[in-house]
């Protein structure tokens, strides 16, 4: 991609996240995510009004009087893009490819970052660490984000989500907010998954494409796996061939939305041929709800 065609993709992917982030989800990232960044400051007396999920029962029990919890604000979050570049990212059976949908989202996050004075860093994978951007703040940092998605040259093809999840672990020691945006085919990564969940929020992205989970029925036709560069003749006008498969598909999505729920990862499911905006307007509201 020329220079001149790169800054235009980004300025238009900037124009139409930020249109976004000032339109929606500013107020429900405020909400979502600033409060969960607290620190304990002290307790005092309960008082009318107060949420009685703040009551510290040991102190209330001693002095035989409810008392509160009192917690301040982090001054920051850091929000880290965990993003997987791996060849399957290249299909798209729209307009779009997975991949570009994935700066999108990328960039709307990162736009709602910055907006609460949050750092945002970015991480690129395959089956293999690809690239570090380390934390910041600014718009010129999150544009330089948005390069990196649209223009950025892996080597690797394959994925392997049990090293980005341990890298990431590794270069932040400090509780992040992680959202893996992939397409989650992969397996071996559930154990690492556990682990960082609980000192991190991590928010799982499942960006899909119906087509990979459904074959239609036009007769011998060759696919490839991109990722393995292999290649196989498949008839699809057979029905119990595109019943296995799509039984295939299936349980593969239930045994992935299984090891998110042991491991309490939220998850936003993204189809590349529906808008992205509303199920991420629905994952906020669904968080607001919990708090």
């Amino acid at each position: 991609m020329e220079t001149r065609e790169l800054l235009k993709k980004v300025r238009q992917i900037e124009i139409k996240t930020r249109g976004l982030v000032n339109q929606i989800f500013s107020g429900e990232y405020h909400s979502v995510f600033k409060g969960r960044g607290m620190e304990f400051s002290e307790v005092r007396e309960y008082q009318f009004g107060d949420d009685i999920r703040s009551i510290d029962w040991n102190v209330s029990a001693r002095f035989a009087h409810p008392f509160v919890k009192i917690f301040e604000e982090e001054r920051e979050l850091t929000v880290m893009l965990i993003v997987d570049l791996s060849r399957s990212g290249s299909f798209g059976s729209g307009d779009k490819l997975k991949n570009d949908i994935a700066a999108e989202i990328c960039a709307v996050l990162a736009f709602s970052a910055i907006k609460n004075n949050d750092k945002v860093g970015l991480i690129l994978f395959t089956d293999r660490i690809e690239k570090f951007v380390p934390p910041k703040k600014g718009r010129g940092h999150i544009l330089r984000i948005i390069r990196e998605l649209i223009s950025f040259e892996p080597t690797g093809t394959g994925t392997n989500i049990r090293q980005a999840l341990e890298y990431f672990n590794h270069v932040n020691k400090k509780r992040s907010i992680a959202f893996l945006i992939s397409d989650f085919i992969d397996d071996g990564y559930d154990k690492i998954l556990r682990i960082i969940s609980r000192k991190h929020d991590v928010i799982a992205v499942e960006i899909t494409d119906p087509r990979e989970e459904e074959l239609p029925d036009v007769g011998m036709v060759k696919l490839r796996d991109a990722e393995a560069n292999r290649e196989r003749w498949v008839d699809t006008s057979d029905q119990s061939v595109r019943r296995e498969y799509e039984r295939f598909w299936r349980q593969r999505r239930a045994k992935r939305k299984e090891m998110f729920v042991r491991s309490r990862v939220d998850a936003i499911p993204i189809r590349i041929d529906r808008p992205y905006i509303r199920p991420i307007v629905d994952f906020f509201r669904l968080r607001e709800r919990r708090l």
